[in-house]
């Protein structure tokens, strides 16, 4: 049976979460996208001045997030999926800054997505197809990262999810990474087989879909 879900950014609030999920319910959401991109913003990251959000330990955001896990678990909102902050990876950006969107803020949203009891973690690909010169040199580095939190997705029973994205090029709206429906199918099924368990999946966003046609 499909659920309606809604993303929980300007939906939940931190100061009252339990009283936020319950009227989610009311309002017959079955299900919930958690935003936690909504605590590091992509523009912040685009300007490379990211607050110190994810500088916590993973016990002191879980221990933040506590509050939010046991309002939706009594509200009966179910956290199916979670997007990630995003970008990961910025083309421009400081070693420094990249560094720390792989190494601090990747790993610590995969432990707060199993701390959520979420199955689901959405990622954005790298934009990098005009840096590179193709879209299969673009998968390369997005894989690269796949597989540097892949282990993780196996041992929590996580499947990280690739996402059709738009780009933009003189002023215009193009097709971005994970675009074609095909080669996404060839590598998903490529690295599920290759760790025997289902890590990387599929989130079609239609809203994307329409913006390039």
């Amino acid at each position: 049976m499909l659920k309606l879900g809604v993303q929980t950014q300007n939906a939940i609030h931190d100061e009252n979460p339990r009283q936020d999920f319950e009227r989610l319910r009311r309002a017959g959401f079955d299900c919930a996208d958690f935003s936690l991109h909504g605590y590091l913003a992509n523009k912040e990251i685009y300007a490379q001045s990211i607050n110190a959000f994810f500088n916590a330990s993973i016990d002191e955001l879980e221990d933040f997030f506590a509050p939010h896990r046991d309002a939706a678990e009594r509200a009966g909102v179910k956290i199916h999926q979670m997007h990630m902050p995003y970008p990961i990876y910025v083309p421009k950006g400081s070693r420094k800054l990249n560094e720390y969107l792989w190494h601090e803020v990747a790993p610590k949203s995969m432990e707060l997505c199993a701390f959520f009891g979420c199955q689901y973690i959405v990622i954005h690909g790298f934009k990098l197809a005009r840096f590179l010169g193709s879209e299969d040199a673009e998968w390369e580095e997005t894989e690269r990262f796949i597989r540097s939190i892949a282990p993780m997705a196996k041992e929590h029973g996580i499947t990280i999810c690739i996402e059709n994205l738009y780009d933009g090029i003189g002023g215009h709206l193009i097709e971005g990474p994970c675009c074609n429906a095909k080669k996404s199918a060839e590598r998903i099924d490529r690295i599920n087989e290759e760790y025997g368990a289902e890590v990387l999946g599929f989130c079609f966003d239609t809203g994307h879909a329409n913006v390039i046609g």
